[in-house]
């Protein structure tokens, strides 16, 4: 079968990739970057670079296509996702009609439509009405909380849970909801290309319907925690939003369209998934006792924070990322190292996440927590990997944007900045071990770029020099 999947970069599509990789199928992926995928475990992949709501780049990636998956969403670009969700929707229908796809396959969103007032839940629903009007069949697949190492909702609730001994929310922690496993949600995705006879709207959840304070607890029993929960009525969403920014890794303008939708409740009210699909849904306990085991043992294949989605609305300003100097500012540092390339890039690629900094890490967490008062992204996004990194990765407020194993690795800054700016270590051979360079870049934005870049030069002066020399240190004794 010849298979196209959208968001392949993003938390579902990229799982559902390594399930669909090397069972036979001719498969495709639209992406927006394609160096976001390099260095996948996937066999066989044709990419096609573009995006969702470029026409052309549509017609490439649906020629030929027998099944489509629609995984995107813009829930991160602000007010207005609804209507280019819509939008976006809407295209992918009418180049899926034109090219002769047979079915598409979607996840949306599980609710009641005549009951659901959240703007995100309404606007998942939205968005398979669109695909269903192009004429091309859909099986529509709506799922309420996805519990799986990574995914947005279950970071929520581990993140509250493993922080706050004693938690003070809002009442609609007392909403109902039924959470299910991501491995029972790719189950479903992958099973759908076997029943081409199926379409239209089939609701999942796993075998257990619980409240949120109650999926909050049943995680603190597994973690042997002791917690109290106590709701209170708060009467606005965007207070908790602004106290889930501040306590999970999730940012404001992803948790604020969660929050509001946490307040409807959320349960299968047709089994007609059950009677079509031949999974078996897991329950709650089991799907936590998974995602945790995926933790423990650094299996992590995707997170909520990989995708591009993730990523906050930036201009285009059209100018090349370090490919031009002109007009840069950067602080270099080198070191020569006695050990082998291999392990000094090993080491380099080990930075951040969990185990911090190891040079003014106090001032990097501090950093953090000024971008995550201001709306940035701050420190709490943390690594999918303690060790391994991809194109694309977030990596802290970084994002890996080059990497070239053994030799390169530049990462590029996500917080609110007057300009925009990257760290780079290069790894070079040497006649008596490796030479190592670390160079931090800053193109300013006017004056205030200027004034930023000298303002914080004193603490270069200790953070930059610190962290190469621990790098050295560290493969050296390696």
């Amino acid at each position: 079968m010849r298979v196209l999947v959208t968001g392949a970069t993003g938390y579902i599509g990229g799982r559902l990739m390594t399930r669909l990789s090397g069972k036979g199928h001719t498969i495709r992926c639209l992406a927006r970057d394609p160096r976001r995928l390099e260095g996948r475990a996937w066999a066989d992949v044709e990419v096609v670079a573009g995006d969702v709501g470029d026409p052309e780049a549509l017609a490439r990636a649906m020629e030929g296509i027998d099944v489509a998956y629609y995984l995107v969403h813009s829930m991160a670009s602000g007010y207005a996702f609804r209507k280019k969700d819509r939008a976006m929707a809407q295209d992918f229908g009418r180049a899926a009609a034109r090219a002769g796809v047979r079915r598409i396959i979607y996840l949306g969103g599980l609710g009641d439509p005549d009951r659901v007032e959240s703007k995100h839940l309404i606007s998942r629903q939205e968005v398979g009405r669109c695909l269903a009007e192009s004429g091309v069949p859909v099986i529509e697949f709506r799922a309420a909380v996805i519990v799986g190492s990574g995914s947005a909702s279950f970071e929520i609730i581990r993140s509250l849970t493993e922080r706050l001994p004693l938690m003070i929310p809002p009442m609609w922690v007392n909403t109902r909801c039924q959470p299910i496993g991501v491995r029972c949600v790719l189950d479903y995705l992958e099973e759908a290309l076997d029943h081409p006879d199926a379409s239209g709207v089939f609701e999942i959840g796993g075998t257990d319907v619980l409240s949120y304070k109650d999926m909050m607890l049943e995680y603190a029993r597994i973690r042997g925690l002791h917690r109290v929960i106590l709701p209170l009525p708060v009467p606005r969403p965007h207070i908790s939003s602004r106290w889930i920014d501040l306590v999970t890794p999730i940012p404001y303008r992803i948790a604020q369209p969660l929050v509001e939708s946490l307040q409807f409740e959320v349960v299968v009210r047709d089994d007609r998934a059950l009677r079509t699909f031949s999974v078996q849904p897991t329950g709650y306990t089991e799907a936590v006792y998974r995602a945790l085991a995926r933790m423990v043992t650094d299996d992590v294949e995707t997170t909520w924070a990989s995708s591009l989605a993730s990523l906050p609305p930036t201009p285009v300003t059209g100018r090349k990322r370090l490919d031009i100097h002109e007009g840069l500012l950067f602080e270099r540092h080198q070191r020569r190292v006695r050990a082998t390339p291999e392990r000094v890039f090993e080491v380099i690629c080990a930075l951040g996440g969990e185990d911090g900094w190891p040079a003014g890490n106090a001032l990097w967490q501090v950093r953090g927590l000024m971008d995550r008062l201001v709306g940035g992204v701050g420190m709490r996004r943390g690594r999918r990997h303690p060790r391994e990194l991809l194109i694309g990765e977030p990596l802290d407020f970084w994002r890996v944007e080059a990497l070239e194993p053994g030799h390169l690795l530049r990462l590029h800054a996500e917080m609110k900045l007057p300009g925009q700016a990257w760290l780079q270590f290069e790894v070079l051979p040497d006649a008596k071990g490796t030479r190592v360079e670390q160079t931090a870049f800053f193109e300013p934005h006017g004056l205030p770029g200027y004034l930023y870049w000298y303002s914080v030069l004193p603490f270069h002066r200790f953070v930059f020099p610190g962290l190469i020399g621990a790098v050295k240190q560290q493969a050296e004794a390696g």
